[in-house]
């Protein structure tokens, strides 16, 4: 990713999506075609993606470019259609229209995948419950498995995971410490209430809103701070209005892409075949470019006026007693109680394995 080039971007909040969608771009592209390439005969079928990627990025114009190869090879009458922009609606009405057969795929969020699978929440709504990507990437790919399995009992595959970085808080104001946030009012997806509620009860602010929303209201004052990763704050500009960072990994960014079986069942097994190679591939670059990218954006930032701040460990040991307070709220309301004792599980024996 040229962050330069980023920076540049002006098309708006269809900017607003995670990084590792936007990194993803290309990769749908080539499952897509691969999806539809197996015989002649299925040229008169059609493919369709939803996503939140904006038009005209680089990665849509890869996608253009892969798109271009993938009909000169299948020949006149394939048709793969993406619906960038948030064209196709928010992540919860993408996952709507798969079941209903008006998109077979998606590039969605936890917040979209948890839609249709809720149990998919547990990689991304316990905070500072991982220390490193290690930890990440060990309690995935334990839980793989099992999630595929989940996804596809309810009409879904999974062809590549992926993540965009940590969230960390972008506000008007400087703050360090959780107290400090009290005082400010955060965004927060609309269509997690169990979260806002949480919030509420321990003293935060939460404001519901669609990721469009974003820009406008923290420029209008109806939300002072946004949970973020850095790629995102930089991409859609919200640092600029909101120029002070604290440098915390409150939680992983983690997202999928995801077709309906229907369409996965069509494609001949050879197809599939290729499908699992070339997703596999694709979500490790995906996740391998998305946490290169998260220091660069902070650095472009940086040069732009970005604040950093780092809680000391005094500041440190308030955040982590907060979220060890989150946690018994967290479980069996945001995660299902099985999958949380499980993520809990996983997360002891991998730490338990590593040396002193």
């Amino acid at each position: 990713m040229n962050i330069k080039r980023a920076e540049r971007s002006q098309s708006g909040l269809a900017r607003a999506t995670v990084l590792w969608l936007t990194q993803a771009l290309g990769a749908v592209a080539l499952l897509a075609s691969l999806a539809a390439a197996p015989a002649a005969h299925a040229n008169n079928k059609s493919l369709r993606i939803g996503s939140l990627v904006p038009k005209n990025s680089l990665y849509h114009r890869q996608l253009l470019e892969v798109a271009d190869a993938w009909r000169t090879a299948q020949g006149a009458g394939a048709k793969y259609l993406v619906y960038p922009d948030g064209s196709q609606g928010g992540e919860a009405e993408m996952a709507r229209r798969m079941r209903i057969g008006q998109l077979q795929g998606a590039l969605l969020s936890v917040v979209g995948l948890r839609e249709i699978e809720p149990s998919i929440a547990a990689l991304q709504a316990m905070p500072l419950l991982f220390r490193n990507w290690e930890e990440v990437d060990h309690v995935r790919e334990k839980m793989r498995a099992s999630m595929e399995k989940k996804f596809y009992d309810k009409g879904f595959v999974v062809l590549a995971w992926g993540d965009a970085g940590w969230v960390r808080f972008f506000s008007k104001e400087p703050a360090v410490r959780p107290d400090d946030y009290k005082r400010m009012k955060f965004f927060a997806w609309g269509s997690e209430p169990d979260q806002q509620a949480i919030m509420k009860s321990l003293g935060y602010t939460p404001v519901p809103l669609e990721t469009t929303d974003i820009l406008p209201a923290i420029q209008t004052g109806m939300i002072n701070v946004v949970p973020s990763t850095p790629y995102f704050a930089l991409a859609t500009q919200v640092f600029n209005t909101a120029p002070h960072m604290l440098d915390i990994n409150w939680a992983p960014i983690v997202g999928a892409l995801v077709v309906t079986r229907k369409a996965w069942d069509e494609m001949a097994p050879p197809v599939q075949q290729a499908v699992r190679a070339a997703s596999d591939k694709a979500g490790e670059q995906i996740r391998t470019k998305a946490r290169l990218e998260v220091e660069e954006a902070v650095d472009a930032m940086k040069k732009r006026g970005l604040t950093v701040h780092k809680p000391n460990a005094e500041q440190m040991k308030e955040w982590n007693d907060l979220a060890t307070k989150l946690y018994p709220r967290i479980r069996g309301s945001m995660v299902p109680a099985e999958t949380f004792d499980e993520v809990m599980a996983h997360l002891s024996a991998y730490r338990a394995s590593k040396p002193k």
